[in-house]
């Protein structure tokens, strides 16, 4: 068994504390490929932001679980380096598992040196979903390595994680839920939604642009779970905006999104300032990431180097990351 410890990783329990008494949240920022991580790692060093790298179970099958072990360790070592280069203090850097639907995955990637995961019982009765969430805290708390639960459904289409309509966490529940299962925080369903299509069309309104503004999030629903477990550190997942520059690349260079609605900028920073301490962002980043890869080949198709279009790519997601922490999270400067 390898400790989070031994490969320079930290929980999310200062973390969630700091961000609690700060109101901010800390970005969680899912990763598939090295070239992800080098500018999740980049733009939070160079804003002073702490972060937790997520995993998917669907990017564990993809890269390889023992790869994303060393990726996650390699990460921690770059970030020290660059750190001393830039004359920068070192962040905080959590390895998180996003999403984990059984004991054994969760047991699996505590035991390879995840320093916190996040256990997905919402799919399940809810006195099915307390017992597996329970027997994955009392596994993980053994080695000091904090657990995620979820109440409420979110939906849209992550990976392995599909559902075709959200079921808002009822606040009554978050009691027994937190109490019986010893969770150290959790994730509530109140209108965000996994993908970058968050929305359909006839659920918003248009601009004077012609752009789709979604319903506000039910932060009614927040604030009652704030009264009934105050202190206490919430999670929002499905958090990207689908922002329409990057959309608008995307479709002006081959690509065919329609209808691609997302989480206003500001309704995160509203949560931010709450109990929201940790937000979930991946669909932006694969936005992103996309578009600067197909603009690259439509501006210079005799380019085959991966390096070539994956460079710029790389730097797309960095200025993304950079402007979540500084301008929509409020997590820049908090180290």
């Amino acid at each position: 068994m390898t400790s989070y410890k031994d490969l320079g990783l930290v929980n999310t329990k200062e973390m969630f504390a700091k961000a609690m008494a700060g109101k901010y949240a800390v970005p969680a920022y899912n990763f598939n490929n090295m070239e992800q991580i080098q500018a999740i790692i980049t733009a939070c060093l160079e804003t002073q932001s702490p972060v937790i790298l997520q995993v998917s179970s669907g990017a564990r099958k993809y890269a390889n679980q023992t790869l994303l072990q060393f990726m996650g360790q390699g990460a921690v070592e770059m970030m020290k380096v660059m750190a001393v280069e830039k004359g920068l203090k070192p962040i905080p850097v959590c390895l998180h598992l996003d999403h984990g639907d059984t004991f054994e995955l969760c047991k699996s990637c505590i035991d390879s040196g995840f320093s916190s995961v996040m256990i997905d019982g919402s799919h399940h009765s809810f006195e099915k979903n307390i017992e597996l969430t329970k027997q994955v805290v009392d596994y993980a708390h053994k080695f000091d390595v904090t657990v995620e639960g979820e109440l409420g459904v979110l939906a849209g289409i992550e990976d392995d994680v599909v559902a075709e309509k959200s079921t808002y966490t009822q606040p009554e529940e978050v009691i027994e839920f937190v109490q019986k299962t010893g969770v150290d925080s959790l994730a509530i369903s109140i209108g965000t939604s996994h993908g970058a299509n968050k929305f359909k069309p006839e659920q918003c309104t248009k601009n004077t642009d012609g752009v789709f503004i979604p319903p506000e999030l039910r932060f009614d629903i927040l604030e009652e779970i704030e009264r009934k477990i105050p202190g206490f550190s919430i999670v929002l997942h499905g958090s990207s905006s689908v922002p329409a520059e990057a959309v608008k690349i995307i479709n002006a260079n081959g690509g065919a999104l329609k209808d691609s609605v997302g989480i206003p900028e500001e309704q995160i920073r509203k949560a931010t300032k709450s109990a929201v301490c940790k937000v979930n962002i991946d669909s932006d980043g694969r936005l992103w990431m996309t578009a600067a890869i197909r603009k690259h080949f439509n501006d210079k198709p005799q380019d085959f180097d991966p390096r070539q279009y994956l460079g710029p790519a790389r730097l797309a997601l960095i200025a993304m990351y950079k402007h979540k922490n500084e301008n929509v999270l409020g997590s820049a400067g908090k180290v």
